[in-house]
This record gives C-alpha cells, structure tokens and sequence, in this order.
C-alpha cells in the first residue's frame, strides 16, 4: 500500500508564461500599468507588512504589467533551479528536509527590513491546537464542559513560530485506502487501541494503526450498522447528503457515510481520547474539534440532513438555560471523552433538554436524529452499562419527553437505534405545544460564541401544512449547482439567482484556471483534505465536487456570514471562523488551502503574520495554498510567506495579465521536529 503521491513540480502553463512577440503593444501597456501602477501604490493603504522590501515593488510591477510569471523565491538554505527561456518558475513538490537554527519562539517585536524568518517552535508543539489548548482549559469551568470549548490566546500568549511535524512524518496514505490506515508517527499515540481495543476502533500494526470500522454500538462493522439504519430512513435516493455526527470518536460511521455519498461532519472535543479528531483527519474524514457545552454549535440553522449520536452519553434531556448550570438536580462528572451521568433520574414531565434542542436548530425540517448506545435498549444492556433498570428507563423517558416537546416524530426503535424526525414545519406544532418557548429575536443562524438558550429556534412561516419550512430542497447532486431557497426567497442580502448562477460559473473557470497552472490536481490522491477559508456561496466547492477530496467551508465571521446557510443548502459542509483566531483542528490537518480576498477582509482587523502562521500551522508538510487578492495585498503576504520556509510565486489571473486581482501559489517545504533540533 503506497503513500500518498508526492508531486515533483508545479508548473506554469506555457501558454500564461509566453511573451507576446510584437514590441509596440507590450510598450503601450507597460507604460500604461506602470503610471496606474505607481498612481496606487501613492493612494494605497492595506497591512503593515514585517518585511514590504524595495525588492517587494519590483516583483508587484513585473506581475501586474506583463505576462511573465515572477520569479519563485526560495529559503535561503535551497539553491534556485534554473528553467528555460520564456517559461515560468518551478515550484518543488520534492520532499526534503530543511535545516534550522534552534526551537526558540520568535517574538513578536523582532521585526527587521529585511524578510523576517520565523523560527520553528519546540517540539512539545507539534500538536499545538491554539483555542483548544490543555493548560489553558484548566483556568475555566468545568462544569458542563466548559473548559473544553473554544478559548484562544490574546497578545503574548499566541505562538510566533512555526508548528513542526513530528519525527519520521510521511504523507498521509490517498483516499480510499486513508479509510482503513494510517502512519503511526503522524500520530503517535497508542492510548486508545489500549483504551477501546475491545470496540475495535483501532489497533497498532507496525509502523502503521489500522482502522477496522468498528465502534461501541456496532461491533459488526460501521457498513453494517449504517445498512441498518437504512433500514429505517431514506440513505439511498439523495434526500439525505449532510450528517452531523457528535461525539464521533475516530470517525468510522462519517468515513462509511462517504462511501455512500453522504457528507458528515464529524465532531468531537480534545480531551483524554488523545487525538481522536486528528485520527479521522488522516483518514482523510472531514472532522473539527467541539463540544456541546454553553455555545451554539458553529453552523446555520436548518444546517443538517441528519444527526447521530452513538454511544456519545451526551446528557440530551438535561439543562433548561446556561444559567442553569449550579441549579441541577443532576450531578455531571467528566470520564475521558464522555458525558458521564452519576446519581438518580427522575421522570421529567417538562424536560430541559438545552442540547437537544440545539440539535432541532441544525436540523433541516424534516431531518432525523438517530441515537443508539444508552438509554436505547437498555432492557438488553442494562447490566454490561452498570446501571440500574430505573435510572436507564427514567433517562430515556426524559429524552423522549423532550423530543415530544420539540414536536419531534419517533421514526421507529429497531434493536440498538432509535430515529426521531424533526417537522416540515411549525404550523401546527406552535398550536400544540406550550415548553419549551419558541426563541422570539435570536437570530437563528447566528452561532459564533453565542449561547444556546432554552427555547426553540422558529421555523420560517409557510403558507399550508403541507409546505416545507424555507423552503423544499432538491435530492443530491441536483441541489449542488440548483438555486437554494435562501437566495431564491429573498433571505440573503445582496444575492439573487441571477448572481448565484454566475457566481457557480465564475468558479467553474477558476478552478479550470488552478487545474491549468497546478498539475498535480490531475493527480489522484494528492489533495484530499481542502480547506476553503471565505467560501462564499460556496463555489469553489461546488466546482470540485467530481473530484475525490473534500472541502471545508468556513464563512468569516467579519463578512457576510448568512452564506453559510447557502452552502449547507448546496450540500455542502462548512463552519463559521474568526481568521484573527485559529481554527478549531489539529496542525497538518488540510493538503490544500484556499484563499480568496481574505487578507484584503482582514485588513486593519489583526496582523497579517497572525493568519499567516495559523495556515502554515494547519497545512501538511508539502502542502498548497491558493491566494487570490490584490497584487499590492498578495506582495506584502509574499514577502512575509518568503520567512515562512514556504516556495511561492506570483502567477496572473485567470483573465489575463491586466487584472490587478492575482494569485499567489504557495508550496510548504517538507521539515519535521527531528531536523530542527539536529
């Protein structure tokens, strides 16, 4: 079984690095660029670069008034390769191992004209996870997990250095292959092939961990158990494309829901279950770093096509508000990973259920939340889950009391699954019912440090019984490229169908455009995991939807953020982001990063090395980044990337050399821990 083919070259097209021969159009247009040129560079404001050198100018001039790529600059360690006349640089794919001067963190005052060169942090930080970091959770609650959501450091307390890959690092193995196997020394880590080696979630042979697809609740097999409950709900006809797994362990039922067409994203808090999220990212299964504690989730509302939890023993019936918290009857203890519940039930004739009714809000009308492991069945596993007959029973009274009061509809129990289903609408449901309240100003979408509350997120208003709630969608794949009923009713500003369908198209020949200029997107396997950093509508996605990889869409929270309801209407999966924070997953998680306007976004927001480092963090070793922006932005990134042990060159955009807008393609060199201390 081999690695995941490592590319020797990204190449210009030669037909983007050809020259005109005639002598008086090129004169015209490069006095021409050059007066607008200067002109802007007088009027032009944007981020205070570490490094905007005089050599900075020149390369921006050469890019933006011919045809000719600029020159690729390397680290100071690698000799220039030389490439024909009249062609574009290369960009090396090769593996290779930099050297290095020492593991100290570089401080955020040690700017100097020349490019700034960002160290390597000390190894202790290869799994460094900035919002999510172990000693900083200690200095917050832990009740109701707390402590494990989101809290990122500020001023002194953020990292200046480069995050290194651990020793002996290799690329991940290609897609589908990932599913079932990984590199050891990319995640070193044994303690759950100890912990669940029971279960089968995972176990060590050799140099590599195996993944054999099992799980607590399905110990035949996550194909198996996922066959069963397409048993019970509609898997196979494209009514259900996105799924929310949480709780997910290592991600065996997201990783099988692939091979069924069948996008889930995957969630699971950083806790003592060392690295089950990083295990699923290099199995190449879409997953984030979270917990259901005080903050809404980060997705839109009327997000998911379905829900599942197996085994989470997340307390779903508990919590009426986040005030709540010191008034539980109930008393809440932390075992690894789990919600575990001690003491005694009581029957809840009105039940809080805060998380539950945080799953209704991500659930499309009409979507299904499936459950298995306790209380489900519990008649059978009572004893084996060591708890009483009363206490299991009282539990699953309690969360069937809570989907009644969200006027849920149980689907069916079928041996260790249960399925609810949420309504196509709130026609009637608002007759009947009178607890929890319905929300009455929250903005349903918004959820970006926002507090989940104890009340049900509305339904939009429909004309009949009969309609769907905001709007029918149409089956997979027809609704990635139809108009989503959020822009066709009006509901995001400033976008219309007309818009939607040429913004599909615009990214159509963009992506052609990357294909062109990237020759290892033709190569199968190279990029699985692919982050989108402001996805927009979601086009660039959409445009990759044929090829066999996944894309993360994050919708910055400084932008139009409704758009990502856009993209769960498309199909697709994504979350919302604050780029001046990092991003809630492990370092090396994506082999593509795309970046479209988002340092211009973020302009005068946070410095420009701040976004930089989180990229750099996140990327695999040898890993691309994709930047489009204006070419004054994409010289300043350049100048501070050129620091970062990052190859990078300057290419025009997809219409030509005339346009300011250009792209900046990045490679990361390959360097790992070990090679830093020698």
């Amino acid at each position: 079984m081999g690695v995941r083919p490592a590319a020797t070259k990204l190449n210009i097209s030669p037909a983007a690095a050809r020259r005109p021969s005639s002598f008086l159009p090129i004169a015209t247009v490069a006095l021409l660029c050059s007066a607008s040129y200067f002109l802007g560079a007088w009027q032009h404001g944007g981020f205070s670069s570490p490094s905007a050198s005089p050599s900075s100018v020149s390369v921006a001039t050469a890019v933006a008034c011919t045809t000719t790529t600029t020159a690729t600059t390397r680290s100071a360690t690698r000799p220039r390769k030389r490439t024909p006349a009249g062609q574009g640089q290369a960009l090396d794919f090769s593996a290779h191992h930099a050297a290095a001067a020492d593991g100290a963190v570089l401080s955020s005052s040690g700017d100097s004209a020349a490019t700034r060169r960002y160290q390597a942090c000390p190894a202790r930080y290869s799994e460094y996870t900035p919002c999510e970091d172990v000693k900083r959770s200690l200095r917050y609650p832990r009740e109701r997990l707390v402590y494990r959501e989101r809290h990122c450091p500020t001023g002194r307390e953020r990292l200046r250095c480069l995050v290194p890959a651990p020793a002996g690092y290799r690329n991940p193995f290609p897609w589908p292959a990932s599913r079932d196997v990984a590199w050891f020394a990319n995640v070193p880590h044994k303690e759950l092939t100890v912990e669940k080696a029971v279960q089968n979630w995972i176990r060590v042979d050799g140099d590599k961990f195996r993944f054999p697809g099992g799980g607590t609740m399905f110990p035949h097999g996550a194909d198996a158990y996922i066959d069963d409950i397409g048993k019970l709900i509609p898997l196979h006809d494209g009514s259900v494309h996105t799924a929310l797994d949480t709780g997910c362990g290592v991600a065996s039922w997201g990783a099988y829901l692939l091979s069924r067409d069948i996008l889930a994203m995957s969630f699971a808090p950083r806790d003592s279950h060392e690295a089950q999220v990083q295990f699923a990212l290099e199995r190449g299964v879409p997953a984030m770093i979270g917990v259901l504690a005080s903050n809404r989730l980060t997705y839109p509302a009327r997000a998911f096509d379905m829900a599942h939890c197996s085994r989470c023993l997340i307390p779903w019936h508990l919590y009426g508000s986040v005030s709540h918290i010191a008034r539980s009857p109930y008393t809440l203890m932390i075992s690894s990973s789990e919600y575990t519940l001690i003491g005694h039930y009581r029957t809840c004739q009105c039940a809080d259920g805060l998380y539950l009714i945080e799953v209704d809000r991500v659930l499309r009308p009409g979507g299904y939340w499936i459950l298995s492991g306790p209380p489900i069945n519990w008649k059978k596993y009572w004893k084996g889950w060591e708890r009483t007959k009363e206490d299991l029973n009282a539990e699953q009274q309690a969360i069937e009391a809570v989907a009644r009061s969200l006027c849920w509809k149980k689907i069916k129990e079928a041996g260790d699954i249960a399925v609810w289903q949420k309504p196509a609408n709130h026609a009637s449901c608002k007759a009947s019912r009178k607890s929890p309240p319905f929300c009455s100003h929250k903005n349903p979408d918004a959820a970006w440090y926002d507090k989940m509350e104890a009340c049900v997120t509305p339904l939009p208003e429909v004309s009949d019984a009969s309609e769907v709630a905001g709007g029918a969608l149409k089956k997979w794949p027809q609704r990635l490229t139809a108009v989503p009923p959020r822009i066709s009713r009006g509901s995001i500003k400033g976008v219309t169908s007309k818009a939607f369908v040429q913004d599909t198209e615009l990214w159509r020949k963009r992506v052609q455009h990357y294909k062109g200029v990237i020759n290892q997107f033709e190569q199968k396997g190279r990029y699985r995991n692919v982050l989108d950093m402001n996805a927009g509508l979601g086009g660039f996605a959409a445009a990759l939807a044929s090829d066999p990889l996944w894309v993360m869409n994050m919708v910055p929270t400084v932008g139009n953020s409704s758009t990502l309801g856009v993209v769960y209407e498309r199909g697709l999966i994504g979350s919302y982001q604050d780029w001046c924070e990092g991003m809630s997953t492990y370092p090396r998680t994506y082999d593509l990063i795309h970046a479209d306007s988002v340092f211009t976004l973020y302009k005068n927001r946070c410095e420009m090395d701040i976004i930089l480092l989180e990229m750099d963090r996140i990327l695999r070793p040898e890993g691309t980044v994709i930047i489009r922006d204006d070419v004054d932005m994409l010289v300043k990134v350049k100048s501070a990337a050129d620091g970062m042990r990052w190859d990078s060159q300057i290419v025009d955009h997809e219409d030509g050399p005339l346009v300011r807008e250009k792209i900046l393609l990045v490679v990361k060199t390959y360097w790992t821990a070990k090679e830093q201390d020698q």
